[in-house]
């Protein structure tokens, strides 16, 4: 495995945050228009699909990302702007997930789309998407879950 194992990472983190079980201050806004309220989430590995979603370790892939190491942080930038993964951040401190930040860009004649993930484990998740369709216009979405919000 060239990159970090986002999917991993993911997998078992979801099933950390599901024997926790402790409720959420979930946000979720479209075009400006809030709406906050405490749950619980049942299903983490649904909640934060997006974000194993962006798992890069694809064999296709292996060397189309540059890769910048930078003392406690790993940064993965597309090389060819077909990849839909544009750039992964990754802070670790003591070999444990401080952050993770994903961009990533969708574009065709049609439609685009901008997303930008972010994953604090021990605090917030984040989803921003911004997505322009010719003909209907553009829709702006935040998704944020905020951990141990009491």
């Amino acid at each position: 495995m060239k990159y970090f194992d986002i999917k991993s990472f993911f997998k078992s983190d979801s099933a950390r945050l599901t024997q926790l079980n402790q409720p959420i201050l979930k946000t979720v806004k479209h075009n400006g228009v809030s709406e906050s309220k405490t749950v619980h989430i049942a299903n983490w590995g649904t909640e934060l699909s997006l974000f194993s979603g962006a798992d890069i370790n694809k064999p296709a892939w292996k060397d189309s990302y540059k890769v910048t190491v930078d003392s406690n942080l790993i940064v993965y930038q597309a090389l060819t702007p077909d990849l839909k993964m544009r750039e992964i951040r990754i802070k670790l401190v003591a070999g444990k997930v401080k952050y993770m930040i994903i961009l990533d860009s969708t574009k065709n004649i049609l439609y685009s789309s901008l997303e930008k993930l972010s994953y604090f484990p021990d605090s917030l998740y984040l989803i921003q998407k911004t997505q322009t369709v010719k003909l209907l216009g553009t829709n702006k979405y935040d998704i944020s879950g905020y951990f141990n919000h009491r």
